[in-house]
This record gives C-alpha cells, sequence and structure tokens, in this order.
C-alpha cells in the first residue's frame, strides 16, 4: 500500500484519479534538469461567511437566457440572484490572456452562508468569437488556469478562433479558495510513506489518512464540506451566466468528464456543445474505480515493457520476466529504500509514482527506460525520485506547487466516501492483485481512504442519464491507464445522448495529443455542432 494522498490512477486508501500529467515533456533527456510544470498559486481564504457577495465592476458582457422562473432570465436558484447576475470584469494579465475573479457561495443549499472567491483565466477567441468554451483538465485537483497557460499547443485552431478559452480553479483547488491541510514539510513525509499490506501496516494507513482529515478540517474550516463536484457543477452553471452564454460549452478530461457528465445531469436544458475526453461515469463506485484503475495500469505497464524490450531495454527475457523485474524492484524498494543523489532514499510509495507518471503518455515511456536503467545498473534511484516529485507537484526545495493532493482527497471523499467493511475490502484486494499482479497492490483497500473524513459524504441528486440534453461527445482510449476504456463506453452509455469517439492508442486523453482523426472530430463538433457517426474509430 501506498502513502495516502492524491491518485489519479492511483494507489488505493487515497485519491482515486489524478490530474493528467500530459505536460510531462516527450524530450526530457537530462531528469535532472527538469522543472516542475505548475507554479505556486498564490491561494485565497474562504469567504466571510457573514459577508455578502461583492459585485463585481461592469462588463460589456450580459447575462445570457436561462431556465424557467429566473430572473433577468439568468437561470438562477431563489436567492443566488446577485451571483447568477454578476457581469465577469476581466483585465489583461501576462501571455495576452486576461484573468478575474467572481464570487460563488460558499453553500449552493444556503443563500446566506457567504461568499469564497473562484479565479478565471481566459485565451480571447482569436478569430469571429462564437462564444466562451469552458474547459477542466482533471484532477479532481488540477488548475485550469495553469491548463489554460497551454491551449494553444493543445487545442485545434478552429476552436482557439471561434472561442474564448476559459480556465477555472474550481472550489477548494489551486487560487480558488484552496483546501489546506498538512505543511509542506509533513506532506512531504506522507507522500512518501510505505504502508506494507500488513494488520499494522493497514492500521498505520488508518491512522495517516485519519490525520490528512483532522489537518484539513482544522486548517479549511466549514468549507470543507462543500467542494463536492456538484457544487462545482453548479458553479459552472453560474459561470455559464456571469459570461453571457444561454448554454454551456465545455471541454473536460479525465475527472473533468465527471465533472461535465454531473452538470449535464443538474441542467440538460443548458447544456451546449460538451466534449468528454478520458472518461469517467459518475455512477461507477469508488471500490470499482480503483479495481479497474489497477488492471488500466497493469495493461498500460505491459503494453511499455513489450515496446522496451523491442530496443535496448534493462528488461530481459519475456514481457512476464520484465513485468515480475519491475514487481521485484517495487519490493526491494520496501524492504531497503534506493539512495538516490540527494538526502532523501526512494520509497516503493515514491517508485510507484515514478513508474506510474511516464504511463500517462507513450511519448514519455524513455523516461522509464531512462529510469530503469540508472535503477539496475547502479543501484540508486534519483531518475524514479525526480519523476514521482513531477507526479506530486513538488518544488526541489520540498515545497509544493499547489495543493492537488488535498483538494484530490477533498473532493472524492465528498463524492463517494467508499466501503470501509474490511472483509469487503481483503476480498477486492485479492481479485486485484491477481489482476493486476505487479502494480495492484496500490490499488488496495480503497474504503480506508474516506473512513474518517472529518465531513460526510454528499448524495448524488442529478439524473446521470441527462434526459433531453443535446448530443454529448464521449472520447474514449483503448488503453488508457488512468481512465480506462471500458469508462468511455460505460459514460457513453449511461448519458442518454452519449456518442462514443474511440481512440486506438496508449496514454491519458486523446484531444490534442493523439492524432488528427480525434483533434479534427472534436474540433467539428465544438466549432459546427458535427456529431461523429456511431463507432468512429480513429
Amino acid at each position: 500500500m501506498t502513502s495516502p494522498s492524491h491518485r489519479s490512477m492511483r494507489p488505493s486508501r487515497t485519491p482515486r484519479w489524478r490530474p493528467a500529467k500530459t505536460a510531462v515533456p516527450t524530450a526530457w533527456a537530462a531528469v535532472a534538469g527538469v522543472a516542475v510544470i505548475a507554479t505556486v498559486l498564490a491561494g485565497c481564504t474562504p469567504g466571510d461567511p457573514s459577508a455578502e457577495p461583492e459585485a463585481t465592476s461592469a462588463s460589456p458582457q450580459s447575462p445570457g437566457d436561462g431556465g424557467e422562473g429566473a430572473p433577468s432570465g439568468t437561470g438562477a436558484p431563489e436567492g443566488f440572484e446577485s451571483y447568477y447576475e454578476q457581469q465577469i470584469d476581466w483585465s489583461g494579465c501576462e501571455g495576452g490572456f486576461e484573468c478575474a475573479t467572481v464570487a460563488v457561495p460558499i453553500s449552493w443549499d444556503e443563500p446566506e452562508s457567504g461568499s469564497m472567491d473562484l479565479e478565471l483565466k481566459q485565451l480571447p477567441a482569436s478569430g469571429d468569437r462564437e462564444g466562451s468554451l469552458l474547459v477542466n483538465p482533471g484532477g479532481p485537483g488540477a488548475s485550469g488556469i495553469e491548463f489554460v497557460e497551454g491551449a494553444e499547443g493543445r487545442f485545434g485552431e478552429p476552436v482557439l478562433d471561434a472561442y474564448d478559452v476559459v480556465g477555472f480553479d474550481p472550489r477548494g483547488v489551486g487560487a480558488s479558495s484552496p483546501i489546506v491541510c498538512f505543511d509542506d514539510a509533513r506532506k512531504d513525509e506522507s507522500l512518501s510513506k510505505d504502508f506494507p499490506e500488513t494488520e499494522a501496516g493497514l492500521e498505520g494507513a488508518q491512522a495517516e489518512l485519519r490525520a490528512w482529515g483532522e489537518a484539513c478540517a482544522e486548517n479549511t474550516g466549514p468549507q470543507l464540506a462543500t467542494v463536492d463536484t456538484q457544487s462545482a457543477a453548479r458553479d459552472m452553471d453560474m459561470l455559464r451566466s456571469a459570461l453571457g452564454e444561454d448554454e454551456l460549452d465545455y471541454l473536460g478530461f479525465s475527472y473533468g468528464t465527471k465533472l461535465g457528465a454531473t452538470y449535464a445531469g443538474l441542467f440538460p436544458e443548458r447544456v451546449g456543445r460538451l466534449v468528454l475526453d478520458g472518461a469517467l461515469d459518475p455512477t461507477t463506485s469508488s471500490a470499482d474505480v480503483s479495481a479497474q484503475q489497477a488492471v488500466g495500469f497493469e495493461n498500460a505497464l505491459r503494453a511499455y515493457v513489450e515496446d522496451c524490450q523491442s530496443g535496448e531495454c534493462p528488461l530481459t527475457g519475456s514481457v512476464d520476466d520484465g513485468m515480475q523485474q519491475i514487481r521485484t524492484l517495487l519490493d526491494e524498494a520496501l524492504d531497503r529504500p534506493f539512495p538516490t543523489d540527494s538526502d532523501r532514499d526512494l520509497t516503493q510509495t515514491l517508485m510507484f509514482y515514478g513508474i506510474a507518471l511516464p504511463l500517462y503518455s507513450q511519448g514519455n515511456w524513455p523516461l522509464l527506460t531512462q529510469a530503469l536503467d540508472e535503477i539496475t545498473t547502479t543501484g540508486e534511484g534519483t531518475t524514479f525520485l525526480y519523476l514521482a516529485d513531477f507526479y506530486n507537484d513538488r518544488n526541489p526545495d520540498g515545497t509544493f506547487a499547489n495543493n492537488s493532493a488535498e483538494a484530490f482527497r477533498a473532493i472524492n471523499c465528498l463524492d463517494d466516501s467508499g466501503n470501509p467493511d474490511m472483509a469487503f475490502m481483503d476480498a477486492q484486494a485479492e481479485e486485484i492483485e491477481a489482476a493486476a499482479p505487479t502494480v495492484g497492490e496500490f490499488f488496495t483497500y480503497d474504503g480506508l481512504t474516506c473512513a474518517d473524513w472529518p465531513v460526510p459524504e454528499v448524495e448524488q441528486d442529478f439524473d446521470a442519464s441527462a434526459a433531453g440534453a443535446p448530443p454529448i461527445l464521449v472520447v474514449g482510449t483503448t488503453n488508457d491507464p488512468a481512465t480506462p476504456y471500458a469508462w468511455a463506453e460505460s459514460l457513453a452509455g449511461t448519458l442518454d445522448s452519449g456518442t462514443l469517439l474511440t481512440y486506438e492508442g496508449e496514454g491519458h486523453t486523446a484531444y490534442g495529443s493523439s492524432n488528427d482523426c480525434v483533434s479534427g472530430a472534436v474540433d467539428a463538433f465544438l466549432v459546427d455542432g458535427t456529431v461523429p457517426e456511431v463507432g468512429t474509430t480513429c
């Protein structure tokens, strides 16, 4: 078992799916020279519960037409009109972007709960503007602000011409009234810990997870109970209104697909053009997420080993032999952590992160080869440690670039707290490890993650089929490790209007990182509303 924290694939008893690390440089020859991708975000503190939301200054945009009975046509629920009627005051920020802050209620159930801030960044349309495209990169816990900064390298020109691409840090994430738990030193310690699959190890893991929750409750306060996905989806509807749109056009990756599907379930009549890439079906339980991710990463690792052994590779023999060699290294790291070129050792947990990270993109497989070559020839884990730090957004000085680990747990535990029954987890652990003998151990005992979380799970209160919504495009990659292809099939089936676009390939998510077939189909859907034919495969 790995230490509690976040996960996108991820070792159980911690988060369930992590932000896609698609920004790892594909030509990373000198690992020691890489910089952590995320910048330190200036955190905001939760709003004063007694305060009313502040009105932002005037903008040329006007509120869009909303649902039945909504004041001013915004679609605002009763008591929340002032939020929906905000006009966004965009100001220029570095790199040709525009930045703004909007207020959202701490609780969408209580108009008088007070407000907190959401931070926005947009890349204005380069051509004839059609509207705004809201985007989310995944997580939960990934920054939409940072994601927009790379939009020109990932999004198609037709999309960039037609849309203001709008990124936001969801509630509790990054710059948007962030969840706060451990200090950096304690967080670093926790993310490095190993917990063997023994009675003592499981007890230690649960105690560590409990400490996370206690720290989050103490340092975040009542806001901790309001960062669930349904609340974030309601924030997006408010943003739709503030952006002056009648319908929401949206592109979500990884966890962002769950956020988008939740929006569609809550507001099917306000769905515009939704693309959900690297899909997660909101009806899938946390236990099933863990079990299926284990198989997804096992399959991705097998594909890597087979490819590695076709050339110069530190893994010898058959593919099964290569997988066993990786498992042996993981076992050795648990018994005796590997030294590195720093004063930190490579624990089993950190080695697993270092193995998993390159599997998000086939272009990064050479990094895994480099790490394996180093550890098998020199007995050192320096490269694996750099990969693990990249995964955890850890800076070289021991600080962390963002609060993705904290937000990841907080959001997941509110959405689905899992099954903490030990007999159930014991039985599932046997099944997972049989199906994924190399990495399955890191996805077991999922129910411990939220067993002692200090705030209760939020009941799902929306129609997962999004009945009445227009066509929604679901994109799935056949050997996606973090969001297995079966989830895309499931989500497309759950949504009444879901259409599945398949990419045959490796890696996590497809749009902007696969081929022209996928990019062309997504661009055509977003810009022209063209729905791919049923069964389209790229």
